[in-house]
C-alpha cells in the first residue's frame, strides 16, 4: 500500500511540474502558442517544447547576440519537425504574435 501511496505522489507531481513548464513557457511571453504552431505546421506541443530552450530577454529587446543565439535554438528545432519551416517564415508567425510589436532585425 505504501509503494502504490507513492506511486501516486510522485505521478501527480511530475504532472504539476509538467504543467508549471507549461505554464511558464507560455506566461514567458503571453504568446498564442497554439496559433504560432498552426501557422508553422507544427504541433502546439512541438513547438512549447521547442521555446522551452529559448532565452527570452527580460525587457524583449534582446542584443543582435542574443537574438541569433535563440534562432540557433528554435529554428533547427522546429525544422525537424517541419522542414518547410525557413527563418523568414519563423519570424514572420512570431512577428505576428509578439505581444510588444514587430521585432527589429539586426
Amino acid at each position: 500500500m505504501r509503494v502504490l501511496t507513492f506511486a501516486a505522489i510522485f505521478l501527480m507531481g511530475g504532472l504539476s511540474l509538467a504543467t508549471v513548464a507549461t505554464s511558464e513557457t507560455l506566461d514567458r511571453g503571453k504568446r498564442p502558442t497554439d496559433k504560432i504552431a498552426a501557422d508553422l505546421n507544427i504541433s502546439e506541443e512541438v513547438f512549447i517544447e521547442c521555446f522551452s530552450n529559448v532565452r527570452p530577454d527580460r525587457n524583449h529587446n534582446p542584443s543582435g547576440a542574443k537574438q541569433k543565439a535563440n534562432k540557433a535554438v528554435l529554428l533547427p528545432c522546429l525544422q525537424a519537425a517541419n522542414p518547410e519551416i525557413s527563418n523568414r517564415l519563423l519570424d514572420d508567425v512570431m512577428d505576428r504574435y509578439r505581444p510588444e510589436g514587430p521585432m527589429r532585425r539586426s
